[in-house]
């Protein structure tokens, strides 16, 4: 019962040393979260956009997938999933052209699979693009048309 006491005091004090931490401003979300391309995401030309993220035209390819529904009855949640059997993908990222900012989302993978599974917005029917880039520096893309419908009536 008494090693439990130490386990919970020694808890609460280290708790309490971060609370001191952030309050006095040494744990700041600046300091500690990635950096992430701002300019990117505001603007609204897809080829700039995939210019700032990754820095070349993206080649249609069989070795990356877009999961996403034919048909979205709320565009508002549209679930999609971009996959690759590329080997040591650096990045994904998910463009959807037609909405007024392209850049929907993008992933560092530092060493992990290259599968990305979300849910996006969509003003409207489009394609979404699932780009991937390789360990070599090269992008690979897929996309696939959702249409989007108000309330399942057609769009």
């Amino acid at each position: 019962m008494n090693m439990k006491r130490r386990v919970f005091l020694r808890g609460t004090f280290t708790a309490s040393a971060i609370g001191v931490a952030v309050g006095a401003g040494l744990l700041t979300p600046q300091t500690v979260l990635a950096a992430w391309p701002k300019d990117a995401f505001r603007t609204k030309d897809m080829k700039e956009a995939m210019k700032i993220i990754d820095g070349t035209d993206a080649v249609e390819s069989g070795h990356v997938t877009v999961h996403a529904p034919d048909i979205a009855e709320n565009g508002a949640v549209v679930p999609v999933t971009i996959s690759s059997d590329l080997k040591g993908a650096k990045t994904v990222s998910i463009f959807t052209p037609d909405n007024p900012y392209p850049l929907n989302s993008s992933y560092e993978l530092m060493g992990a699979m290259p599968y990305v599974s979300t849910r996006i917005k969509l003003a409207k029917t489009m394609k979404v693009m699932g780009v991937v880039r390789s360990a070599d520096g090269k992008l690979y893309s897929a996309s696939k048309e959702v249409k989007v419908t108000i309330g399942g009536c057609g769009g």
